[in-house]
């Protein structure tokens, strides 16, 4: 292994860089920055060489809607959970996340943020915690899927101040646009420096434009919990997804764990907004990792583990993923058939720049936090780097098959 604070290079690997993919040539770290790519001829001799076999060298993912893992979430009070889940991330090759909150009582709800405020005060084990994202009460019951009805309230009722409060580590929130108040707190969540998004509504693309006009910019979940075209009299009235994959200021989310969405959609997905525009994201509950029949919960909602993917009992609607973001590559690239670059850029440097941070995460480049997984042939992980440095499994570096 690489001496402590001594630049090391990851060699014999195939890079995921920008511009693509690249075989020959090799990643540099040094002080937990990618100092720069390399041909393995031109490494000095005081740069260690770790050999990687042959392996995919890729930017750490970066999980922008992922509520949980292991039975837990980032719901549940104490700092137990979020090391769990983090853990759980790292060793998916997600370097980075957003901690997802779902509706809860108002006073859980609270005090989830002000965990979140202590856990990303400090450096903690795992994936980094970039911020949060809330899955806010402020959606349209109609549309509401598997999240708790009993937690939904309106933007009107002044609870939206409390939350501003949090603009410091709330980096996205979901509401529904077309309910009251929903356009007033569109204005002021982009005026605090929080991503408004619009998912779990039935808005029409009329909402989503006047939305977008106060700084709309982003879209939960493609076709999950949204509305679709629908017909007032002979009058076709687009709906939210129709806007989503039409209007060329939002990005989005897709859920590719191979259940939410088929083939077919992850391909219109991707042709509509392009892998600059389009993440993927886990929406991984706290049923990811748990066996077949599971149950998990979900504030005061049970779930189950069915199928590969959380269920509601009465099957009426999926409760979420139970898969992290590396086992959605192979969905995106085998099942969809969509290239590899592009979906290991939907999972890494378009979610950093919709965070804004897309010049230090989300790339192999000089100058970028060496945030690094390395990628057997099935996307199960070899290596994890986090600040350029390994996580303690990883210390002896295993020969696992290519």
């Amino acid at each position: 292994m690489p001496l402590p604070g001594r630049p090391f290079a990851l060699v014999n690997g195939r890079l995921a860089a920008p511009g693509g993919l690249f075989d020959g040539r090799a990643v540099v770290v040094q002080s937990g920055r990618i100092a720069g790519l390399a041909a393995p001829g031109d490494l000095g001799s005081e740069i260690t060489r770790v050999d990687v076999g042959g392996r995919l060298v890729a930017p750490g993912l970066i999980d922008l809607h992922t509520h949980g893992a292991l039975g837990r979430t980032f719901n549940d009070p104490g700092l137990e959970a979020w090391g769990l889940i983090c853990a759980a991330n790292a060793h998916a090759g997600v370097t980075s996340l957003l901690a997802t909150l779902a509706p809860a009582p108002w006073a859980d709800l609270l005090a989830a943020f002000d965990l979140g405020r202590a856990w990303c005060a400090e450096r903690r084990p795992g994936a980094q915690v970039l911020g949060l994202y809330l899955e806010s009460p402020y959606i349209n019951p109609t549309q509401r899927g598997a999240l708790d009805p009993a937690h939904l309230r309106l933007a009107t009722d002044g609870s939206p101040a409390e939350l501003l409060a949090y603009s410091d580590v709330l980096r996205v929130m979901t509401i529904a646009p077309e309910l009251p108040g929903g356009l007033e707190l569109v204005r002021a969540l982009s005026r605090a420096g929080v991503i408004p998004a619009a998912g779990h509504s039935a808005a029409h693309d009329s909402h989503v434009r006047a939305a977008m006009g106060l700084g709309l910019r982003h879209v939960t979940h493609l076709w999950s919990a949204m509305s679709l075209t629908v017909r007032e009299g002979p009058w076709r009235k687009p709906g939210l997804l129709e806007a989503a994959l039409t209007f060329p200021g939002l990005t989005g989310e897709i859920i590719a764990d191979g259940k939410h969405l088929p083939p077919t959609l992850l391909q219109l997905a991707h042709k509509c907004l392009g892998p600059e525009r389009l993440c993927v994201v886990s929406d991984a509950t706290s049923g990811a990792g748990l066996p077949e029949g599971a149950r998990f919960r979900m504030g005061a909602m049970t779930y189950e583990v069915a199928d590969g993917v959380g269920m509601m009992f009465d099957r009426s609607c999926f409760a979420g993923s139970t898969t992290l973001l590396n086992r959605m590559l192979p969905v995106l690239t085998g099942e969809a058939g969509l290239p590899l670059a592009d979906a290991l850029r939907m999972a890494s440097e378009t979610p950093a720049r919709v965070l804004g941070l897309d010049q230090r995460k989300g790339r192999l480049a000089a100058g970028c936090d060496a945030d690094i997984a390395v990628f057997n042939a099935d996307f199960s992980v070899w290596a994890t780097l986090i600040g350029g440095e390994w996580l303690p499994e990883e210390d002896a570096i295993h020969d696992a098959p290519v």
